[in-house]
Order: C-alpha cells, then structure tokens, then sequence
C-alpha cells in the first residue's frame, strides 16, 4: 500500500499573485518546488504526494501536470477549472488526456456569497465531472459546512473530499456547532476527509499536540477509518512548524489505530479516492 501525503503545493512565489501570504507568514514567500519536498518525503518514508491548485489559473496546472510528468513521486494533481463557464464540458474533455490529472478545486473560503457552491450555474460545472470521473475537492471555512448537504446531495455519483477539516477555528477552542455539522456531512458516503492544515488553524507558536485531539476524534467517529487521508498542506505548515511536526501530530493519535487502520489514513485511502499508481 502507496505512503501518501495527500495535501500541499508548489510555486514560484509572486508577491501580487500571493497576497495571501502575509507579512506574518514570511517563512513562506520564496519558491517552493518537487526538489524541496522530495527528500522530506523520504525521509519521512513517503512514497508520494498529490499537488493540490494553489492559484485559480490554467497556467498553473500547466506546471503542475509538467512536474507530475518530470517526478515519479508527484502522483496526482488536483488542478483548477472554471465551473462557472459553459464550456466547462469541452474543457474537461481537454484535460482528461493528463493521466496523472485527478481532480479539481475551487477556492469557496471566504467566497462571495458564502454559499456560491450552490448556485445553479457553479452547480452545472460540477455535475459534469463525474462523467470524466475526476474528484473535486472542497475548501471551505467552517462557517460554510452548513451548506455542504445540500451541495453535495445533487451529486451521489460524484467523489468528493473537504480539505483541513473545513478550517475550524482550533485557536479559539471553537468546537461544537463544527463537530454538528461535520457529523452531518459524513452522512453522505461520496464524502471524504482531510486531516490536513491543522497547525494553521490553531496558535502557530504555541500550539500543543493536545490541542488537535478533540477535533481529530469528531473526525475520525464521522467519517470512519475508511474516509480520512493525510495531508501535511506543506509548505503552508511551515509557518507553525516543520513537517515532522505537523506529521507527528497524527502519528502520536493515530498510534492506538489497527496496522491496518494507519496503512488506510497514511495513503490507502487516497490511493483510492485519486485513483493513484
């Protein structure tokens, strides 16, 4: 069974593209590329990862596909598409030719309106992924999982995983309506889950491994063994520590686990949702 990190990025950092990097995440506003994060991977007994769209654009995935076909260990690449346009069909027909193209991602935190995922033209754009049989990722703030049964209840055919957990506010301690609505999501099987991000959501400084456990148990009773994949979200954890540390955090509670049940979370799952070699 393939050891996969689920989640992270590259890029070539551009202070006006990336504005989303902040003053206060300076530690990430340089390039990040496949030669930085091969040998963490393998030191850390990975044997690959999914790229994941961190800009909305097609000359990203055009890099990102050209690293999947330059390295071996980039297995899968969840790129951008615009679901608003009608010739969205026409696009995916496109891309399906890129083997190693798994799936797509919109950036719905923080989108205007909060709920934009159920319009009926972003909608549209959705349904016609199944048919090429990419996955679609969800990024969303945890005050918009209220809308995600509905979203994803148009769609049973269609897989599909929310990244970081839906980014609840660990910081703050904020839990119960988070765990409500997660549990209500986890009721539709197409569903999956990423244990990912979960540093940056909480006090970057001072966080303690203690601090994730609550919101790792709702996730893991929702969701089942079955559903949940590791994902670091590097380099974008490197603003609240090292890899290993956001690693070591899964690895301490997921140590109680079945052989069996960890082989699943550390890429078992993954492998299957993105369909990897």
């Amino acid at each position: 069974m393939l050891r996969i990190d689920a989640h992270q990025h590259f890029w070539h950092y551009d202070p006006v593209r990336d504005s989303w990097i902040t003053e206060e995440m300076t530690v990430i506003r340089r390039d990040f590329l496949p030669d930085d994060l091969q040998p963490i991977l393998q030191q850390n007994n990975f044997d690959g990862c999914v790229v994941v769209q961190a800009d909305q654009s097609e000359k990203e995935n055009k890099y990102l596909l050209a690293y999947a076909e330059q390295y071996d260990f980039v297995k899968g690449v969840v790129g951008w598409a615009d679901f608003f346009s009608n010739q969205i069909e026409s696009q995916l027909e496109n891309l399906r030719q890129y083997k190693k193209l798994k799936g797509f991602r919109t950036v719905l935190q923080g989108a205007t309106p909060s709920d934009l995922m159920l319009l009926p033209t972003f909608r549209n754009g959705i349904s016609k992924l199944s048919q090429f049989n990419f996955t679609y990722d969800i990024l969303i703030y945890a005050d918009q999982l209220k809308y995600i049964p509905a979203f994803v209840s148009a769609f049973p055919n269609q897989l599909f995983v929310i990244d970081h957990l839906a980014k609840p506010n660990i910081y703050k301690r904020d839990i119960n309506s988070w765990a409500a609505e997660m549990q209500a999501v986890a009721q539709f099987e197409n569903v999956y889950l990423k244990i990912s991000g979960l540093v940056t959501e909480a006090d970057w400084h001072n966080w303690r491994t203690e601090d994730f456990g609550p919101y790792l148990d709702v996730a893991v009773n929702a969701f089942g063994p079955n559903r949940i994949m590791f994902g670091s979200d590097w380099p974008v954890c490197l603003v609240a520590g090292k890899y290993e540390a956001m690693l070591g955090i899964v690895q301490e509670y997921f140590a109680a686990f079945s052989s069996e049940e960890q082989a699943l979370f550390f890429g078992g799952n993954a492998t299957r949702f993105y369909n990897l070699t």
